[in-house]
């Protein structure tokens, strides 16, 4: 069940939600299987905590990995991975369903990385779902910073 303040941010803009079984899409992997389409066009949502104190989320191609000094270049603190309880607490999501819609408080990143794919597919708050939605109306609805902070996996 797609979380209530994700379902107000795509009623808000009109964005259709996909949803699936329960479980079936916590991974990039597995959500691009799910809806048929590259690993690359999953817009992977990760949260990070800066050694200040604050959190930052980066969206971020399904393949890629987040280079810790270009996320350490943007940000200006030195970062490490959330830890679930972290995540659950600061957006309200667990990690699988973490998503850049209806989230307060946090900075929001968007690899320009995810720029050359007409459709990029974040998840909806749910380790069951995915949102069609263009780079350019990711970035307006999120208000993210659009940056250069990922070291890309091998395709």
């Amino acid at each position: 069940m797609i979380p209530e303040k994700v379902r107000k941010v795509l009623e808000q803009y009109s964005l259709e939600v996909l949803e699936f079984e329960e479980g079936s899409t916590p991974t990039a992997e597995m959500a691009a299987k799910r809806i048929g389409v590259s690993v690359a066009r999953i817009a992977k949502s990760i949260l990070m905590k800066g050694k200040n104190g604050r959190f930052f989320m980066f969206v971020v191609e399904g393949n890629a990995k987040i280079s810790s000094s270009k996320a350490k270049k943007v940000t200006g603190t030195k970062l490490r991975m959330a830890t679930a309880e972290e995540a659950l607490r600061v957006t309200g999501f667990s990690p699988g369903g973490i998503c850049p819609f209806g989230v307060e408080g946090v900075e929001i990143f968007v690899d320009e990385g995810l720029s050359k794919y007409p459709v990029i597919y974040p998840a909806a708050g749910t380790d069951s779902s995915g949102v069609p939605i263009s780079f350019e109306r990711l970035k307006e609805i999120t208000g993210a910073r659009i940056c250069d902070v990922v070291q890309m996996n091998d395709k």
